[in-house]
């Protein structure tokens, strides 16, 4: 999914009908863009409104119909000449929202994404071939009380990329080192996030046979292998 498309996203998001990971996906970019976040607040506001405007309740197999005429459908490409209105956007997602939500009957929702692309460094152009191959597995951790993390694998690429949100600084003098496990149980140095809040990170080293995954805190540079207890950890034989 390229950083246009995901915008699209939103009306489906706040009516709650992405899969696991189109919504692990669409938060870590919730959570660095402003606009997003408006119109997410907005339609979800709105959509408790529509939800109260029919007294007739939707055929049970509306909502599975229209879900699936929307997955044929993709965004149409961005418009170069004319930036949409923030108003009209959100409008249209609105739409979106209010199709999944069967007020408007057996409708099959079309929005057109004006956002313009955003560059990509090659990690993140890494990190979404990794999320978005077909082979992909997700596994999710909580990081202490408040924050979490998804760790995305392929094994047809090779590699693994975490996500994570809520994340504290590391305390001073130390890194969260990221770890890969392989099969004799030993964890093997895989990178290190030194940042907070929320990151995306494509894990080092060969993904395909590592039973596991971890994150711990270490000194500042790294250690060759943990000197404390991890603080997440990932068994790749639990896929959600």
């Amino acid at each position: 999914m390229s950083a246009h498309e995901i915008h699209a996203l939103s009306g489906a998001y706040a009516v709650d009908a992405l899969d696991d990971l189109e919504r692990a996906r669409f938060e870590t970019h919730l959570a660095a863009c402003a606009e997003c976040q408006a119109e997410v607040a907005g339609l979800q506001d709105t959509t408790l409104l529509l939800a109260g405007l029919s007294d007739t309740a939707p055929a049970p197999e509306l909502r599975a119909k229209i879900l699936a005429d929307i997955k044929t459908v993709r965004p149409l490409p961005p418009v170069l000449a004319r930036i949409t209105p923030p108003r009209q956007r959100r409008w249209t997602n609105l739409v979106a929202a209010a199709a999944v939500l069967g007020v408007i009957g057996g409708g099959t929702a079309i929005w057109q994404n004006t956002h313009q692309p955003t560059s990509s460094t090659p990690s993140n152009v890494q990190a979404d071939r990794i999320m978005q191959a077909a082979d992909v597995q997700l596994f999710n951790a909580k990081v202490g009380q408040n924050a979490s993390a998804s760790l995305f694998r392929s094994k047809e690429i090779g590699k693994a990329v975490i996500v994570t949100r809520d994340m504290t600084a590391a305390p001073s003098g130390r890194v969260y080192e990221l770890w890969l496990r392989d099969k004799t149980g030993s964890l093997r140095p895989a990178g290190l996030m030194t940042g907070r809040g929320n990151a995306e990170v494509v894990l080092t080293g060969d993904a395909v046979d590592a039973t596991g995954a971890a994150v711990s805190v270490e000194p500042a540079g790294g250690s060759k292998s943990p000197t404390t207890s991890p603080i997440a950890i990932f068994d790749f034989k639990q896929s959600t």
